[in-house]
C-alpha cells in the first residue's frame, strides 16, 4: 500500500500555516504564488452548494461565489476538495481560479449526456466502506476501486459494522474475499461501535485527504463522526429488509481528522457508473491481465479463443469464473462510456464545421452582393 509518505509533506518554512492541516505544502505554495502576486488568497473547498462554496484560508471560513470557475464542462467545476484562489475582501467574495488537481474522482452520471461528474479533486486515499450487515456485492466492490485506481488515489476498502459478525473466522473468511477481489489493495474490517479496527484505519489516512466512498447504509456518516472525533455527519437508521438507508449525507464535506489529514464524505451513491476508468479496470483485475499477457493472441477477447491464457486459468482453478465475467463486464461498460463520449466529441465538431460553413458562406454572400 502506498504510504502518506509518499505524497508531498509541508516543510518548515511552512511551519504554522493554518492551511498545513488541510493539506497545504510547499508544492501548493509554488502553485499559488503567480496568484499571490495578484493579491489572492489561497483556500481549500470545503464545501461546495448552489454556486456557493466555503473555503478554508489562513483567515478562516470564507463564503464564495464561484460564478467565475463555472465552466460547461462538468468536470472542470470547482468541487470539494480543489485549492482556489479567492478574492481577498468583497460581497460577494468570487473565487478566480482553482490551481492543478493532483487527483481526481470522477464518475460518469446517470443521464444520457455522457457526461462525467468529478466528486473530489486531490484526493491521496479512497475508502470504499462496504457494509458488513448485508450480503457482500464483490462485482460493486470492483467497480467502486476501477473508479478510485483511475482516480489517482490510493484504494483502502473498509468492511463497516464487523460488530455484527460476531464469529472471528467467519470475519475472516468475509475479509479474504474482499481480498481476492481488490489485489494490491488494504481491506480492514471495523467497527464504529466497539472500536475494533479504527486504531489502524486512522493510522492508514495520517497525513493524507481521503475520500469516503460507498452506498447509503454503508456507515459511512456514522465513521466519519468516530474519525473526526465528534458528531459532524447526521446519522440515521438502516433498513432491516435490506440494510440500506437514507441519504443523511447531502453534499461533499471536508473535515480535517485530529489525528491528521482530511476526510471528504459524500452522499451515499446509488449508480456508480464508470468514467473512462479503462486503466483502474485492469489495475483491479491485474492477475487477468498477468495471464493474458501468455495468451497465444496479443488481441484474445478470453472467449473461445485457442491457446487463452486466461480460459485456461479458470479451467485449471486458478482464476474464478466470476471474477472474469466481472471484468468482461466493466471493460464492455467503460467500452460503451469511452464511444459515447467520443461520438459526443465528435458531434461537437460537426456542429463547429456547420457553423463554421454557415459563416463561410454568409461571407461571401456578402461579397457578391457588394460586387
Amino acid at each position: 500500500m502506498t504510504s502518506s509518505s509518499a505524497f508531498p509533506t509541508p516543510s518548515a518554512s511552512l511551519g504554522l500555516s493554518p492551511l498545513v492541516p488541510y493539506g497545504w505544502d510547499d508544492a501548493w505554495a509554488d502553485e499559488f504564488a503567480s496568484y499571490d502576486s495578484e493579491g489572492l488568497v489561497a483556500g481549500r473547498v470545503i464545501r461546495v452548494d448552489r454556486g456557493q462554496c466555503d473555503v478554508a484560508t489562513a483567515d478562516g471560513v470564507v463564503r464564495a461565489d464561484t460564478a467565475f470557475v463555472t465552466p460547461h464542462d462538468p468536470l472542470r467545476v470547482v468541487c470539494t476538495g480543489d485549492w482556489v484562489a479567492v478574492e481577498p475582501a468583497g460581497n460577494p467574495r468570487y473565487v478566480r481560479a482553482y490551481l492543478p488537481r493532483r487527483t481526481a474522482f470522477v464518475r460518469s452520471t446517470s443521464s444520457k449526456r455522457s457526461e462525467g461528474q468529478i466528486l473530489a479533486a486531490n484526493v491521496d486515499y479512497a475508502v470504499v466502506a462496504v457494509s458488513l450487515a448485508v450480503e457482500l456485492d464483490l462485482g460493486r466492490i470492483e467497480r467502486f476501486l476501477a473508479l478510485a485506481w483511475e482516480s489517482g488515489a490510493q484504494p483502502v476498502v473498509v468492511l463497516t459494522k464487523a460488530d455484527l459478525v460476531p464469529a472471528a473466522a467467519t470475519l475472516a473468511h468475509l475479509v479474504q474475499d474482499v481480498e481476492t477481489s481488490a489485489p494490491g489493495v488494504t481491506v480492514l474490517a471495523v467497527s464504529s461501535s466497539t472500536g475494533a479496527g479504527l486504531d489502524v484505519l486512522e493510522a492508514v489516512l495520517a497525513g493524507g485527504t481521503t475520500v469516503l466512498l460507498g452506498q447509503s447504509g454503508a456507515g459511512k456518516s456514522t465513521l466519519a463522526n468516530v474519525l473526526v472525533g465528534e458528531d459532524v455527519m447526521d446519522v440515521q437508521a438502516t433498513r432491516d429488509m435490506d440494510g440500506k438507508g437514507r441519504h443523511t449525507t447531502t453534499t461533499r464535506n471536508l473535515l480535517v481528522l485530529p489525528g491528521g489529514g482530511v476526510l471528504i464524505d459524500t452522499p451515499g451513491l446509488r449508480g456508480v457508473g464508470l468514467w473512462d476508468a479503462g486503466n483502474g479496470v485492469g489495475q483491479v483485475f491485474s492477475e487477468i491481465e498477468e495471464f493474458a499477457a501468455d495468451c497465444r493472441f496479443q488481441d484474445c477477447a478470453h472467449v473461445a479463443e485457442p491457446g487463452c491464457a486466461v480460459l485456461a486459468a479458470v479451467d485449471s482453478g486458478d482464476l474464478p469464473d466470476r471474477r472474469l465475467e466481472s471484468y468482461r463486464k466493466l471493460l464492455r461498460e467503460n467500452q460503451r462510456i469511452v464511444a459515447k463520449t467520443d461520438a459526443r466529441v465528435r458531434a461537437e465538431i460537426r456542429r463547429d464545421w456547420k457553423r463554421k460553413g454557415a459563416e463561410g458562406r454568409a461571407a461571401m454572400e456578402a461579397k457578391r452582393g457588394r460586387w
